[in-house]
């Protein structure tokens, strides 16, 4: 290993904890940092994970190919059993597509989990061992051309034969082809498609159906079926997004996936009871895992890039005449810089809870219990709006502190950008999703006008919240909540009162609630960025024995919603909750929260410990020898193999001489 830069070793060495106790805890324990680092230095030392040309130096279609190749390199290993612990092959899938999407990604994380979820056991026995084997690939076809979060408005029919007990999928119209779904395009020869199911004339809503699209032998296109690839996107070059379009394709009743809804020979309809929201927990399960992915992949990757390179970069003058200083030694870089370090962390550990509160209500779910089930979605949906955007907006901010170098691919950054900002708009665009937990924000406000109880998310709109602010200088973690939980519930309130309102003055239900929709909207995002200082203080509380990471933790935490105040003064202030004086001192404590962590930051981004493959970034690297790399990524590149380029032959000098060569 490279002798690491001076600037970034004296980073280090002033630290002031011990960046492996927090590894262990953004891990989850010390014995997965451990797993995670032994299955991250086996794919590492692979040379099928880290050979093969350099991504920004191939073509899309080359770009595509090579992740293919991954995939299959992954796929064999896993019919090993090797990554039986679902755990190991998340590890390694990040490994082998850093800032990537594997075109087996939806096969993975989508198509199998509806197949287990949604499955009779007599479905599961038949086509989970298939899967899981890699003998069918699959992906999850839901979005259409014209409609994507509104699901009651897809136009894919699925229309049963009794005579034949068959079902008919057909796209009636240019807007119902499937439009989008990863692996779709050239990879699967698999899907579950959602499609409306119509019997005897009858509509009985989106229906989950696994329907196979190219042949096991030679992977042709079933006949029927028009599939392929959209085309260039912002992002996501490795993975074949793709379109499907249905005409008369014919599959058996079986292929109706019959754990909640069975169809009889006859046409029968029988919906299993207590199941009806269930067949949504494939959606939820992504939107859960993405409130953590979008922090862990994309956030924490970014601070870590910006962070490092500011301490490795040296520019200007603090003191006249003196030696140029770090970059993040000035205030500005550190106020572009350290609040969104501050947000991974608040992020991440909404993640870790969202994500286990999953695993424990999908158990419930498996039992038939879906009584937890509509605070999930609405929790998740929230979340997922609040944190992809969050995440985005934090990601460019970091490119943007790396100053010109962070425009080029070699900071990783843009790459990360492009992937990550896509989590703004799949499984759900996020002012939607805002709306889905507004309804349940609205329901609650209900329930606690009429004095009924509401669930733990919404407990605060069940009591009598503070009138004033009691917030001092201390920060300390209490009030601060209170005055997070003050601004929630005054602005679902006011939403709820405005909607009742309309309703008063003769509006139907609906045109109220679109007219107060923007208020709603901003009600959600203060009801999520609540919850997300909740989670960051109860992991507080959970580390108070840990002193040098309590003391970290506590002065991140004040300064994630110190900066969260200052950002949205007005939601505090105009009803005279928080005085002028307050917001001066939150204000003035954010800058000397910035100077408290300063000396802490590189090892806050070290603890996210990614390695060096995982970033791919010269900006970034933990050795800090950003020049040395960045001299030679320029020399790697294409256009540089030859002294003269061909285009000058072509073009330039018959320009220049006079004399054509066409």
């Amino acid at each position: 290993m490279a002798a690491v830069n001076p600037d970034l070793q004296s980073e280090r060495d002033g630290a002031t904890f011990d960046t492996n106790k927090l590894t262990f805890l953004l891990d989850g324990g010390e014995g997965m940092t451990e797993r995670r680092r032994e299955v991250e230095a086996e794919a590492l030392a692979d040379p099928e994970v880290t050979g093969g040309p350099h991504y920004h130096f191939m073509s899309r279609p080359e770009q595509y190919s090579d992740a293919v190749r991954k995939a299959v390199h992954y796929m064999k290993q896993a019919k090993t059993g090797k990554f039986d612990n679902p755990a190991d092959a998340h590890w390694y899938r990040n490994t082998l597509w850093p800032n990537e999407m594997a075109p087996i990604g939806l096969h993975t994380t989508m198509f199998l989990p509806t197949l287990e979820n949604n499955s009779s056991p007599e479905q599961k026995e038949k086509w989970a061992p298939l899967a899981k084997d890699f003998k069918i690939i699959g992906t999850y076809s839901q979005t259409e051309m014209g409609h994507g979060t509104n699901l009651k408005a897809l136009e894919t029919t699925a229309t049963y034969e009794p005579e034949l007990e068959q079902f008919i999928l057909h796209s009636p119209t240019l807007s119902s082809i499937k439009w989008w779904p990863g692996g779709l395009g050239k990879t699967s020869n698999f899907a579950v498609v959602m499609a409306s199911m119509i019997i005897k004339g009858k509509n009985y809503g989106m229906h989950p159906f696994i329907v196979q699209l190219r042949s096991l032998e030679d992977h042709t296109v079933i006949t029927g079926i028009e599939v392929g690839d959209i085309g260039p996107k912002f992002g996501f070059n490795t993975i074949d997004n793709g379109y499907l379009k249905f005409d008369h394709v014919r599959i058996p009743r079986e292929n109706l996936l019959m754990k909640n809804a069975v169809v009889e020979p006859d046409g029968t309809y029988v919906r299993i009871a207590k199941n009806e929201k269930a067949a949504y927990s494939t959606m939820i399960f992504v939107r859960a895992m993405i409130v953590l992915e979008v922090a862990t992949r994309g956030l924490a990757q970014a601070c870590t890039i910006a962070v490092r390179y500011s301490c490795v970069r040296r520019q200007s003058e603090l003191v006249p005449g003196g030696p140029e200083p770090k970059v993040l030694d000035f205030q500005t870089q550190q106020y572009k810089l350290l609040p969104v370090l501050a947000s991974c962390y608040a992020y991440w550990f909404s993640g870790l809870f969202i994500r286990m509160t999953y695993f424990q209500i999908n158990y419930e779910i498996q039992q038939g219990n879906i009584d937890l089930l509509p605070e999930l979605h609405a929790v998740s949906s929230g979340l997922k709006a609040f944190t992809s955007y969050g995440s985005m907006a934090g990601i460019e901010q970091c490119r943007l502190a790396c100053g010109g170098h962070g425009f080029s691919q070699a900071s990783g950054l843009p790459k990360i950008y492009t992937t990550m900002t896509a989590g703004c708009t799949y499984e759900g665009e996020n002012s939607v999703l805002y709306l889905q937990m507004a309804r349940y924000l609205m329901k609650s406000f209900l329930q606690a006008e009429k004095g009924e109880t509401t669930t733990n998310s919404v407990a605060y709109l069940s009591k009598k919240n503070l009138d004033k602010c009691v917030l001092g200088a201390t920060l300390s973690p209490d009030t601060i909540i209170a005055a997070y939980e003050h601004r929630a519930a005054r602005l679902v309130r006011k939403a709820g009162l405005r909607v009742n309102a309309l309703e008063a003055a003769g509006k139907p239900y609906h045109e109220a609630w679109n007219l107060t929709s923007v208020q709603f909207t901003k009600a959600a995002e203060a009801h999520c960025h609540y919850f997300v200082v909740l989670k960051f203080a109860d992991t507080l509380e959970e580390m108070e024995d840990e002193a040098e990471i309590h003391n970290v933790l506590l002065q991140l935490f004040q300064l994630y919603a110190c900066y969260g105040i200052t950002n949205y003064a007005a939601d505090f202030t105009e009803d005279g909750f928080m005085s002028q004086e307050q917001l001066d001192m939150v204000r003035l404590r954010v800058l000397d929260l910035m100077a408290d962590i300063r000396p802490n930051a590189v090892a806050l981004v070290d603890s996210f410990d990614y390695p060096d493959h995982i970033l791919g970034s010269v900006l970034g690297r933990y050795d800090g020898n950003v020049y040395e790399n960045l001299y030679k990524w320029a020399k790697d590149s294409p256009l540089n193999k030859t002294e003269v380029h061909d285009s000058y032959y072509k073009y330039l000098q018959p320009m220049i001489t006079g004399k054509s060569n066409l």
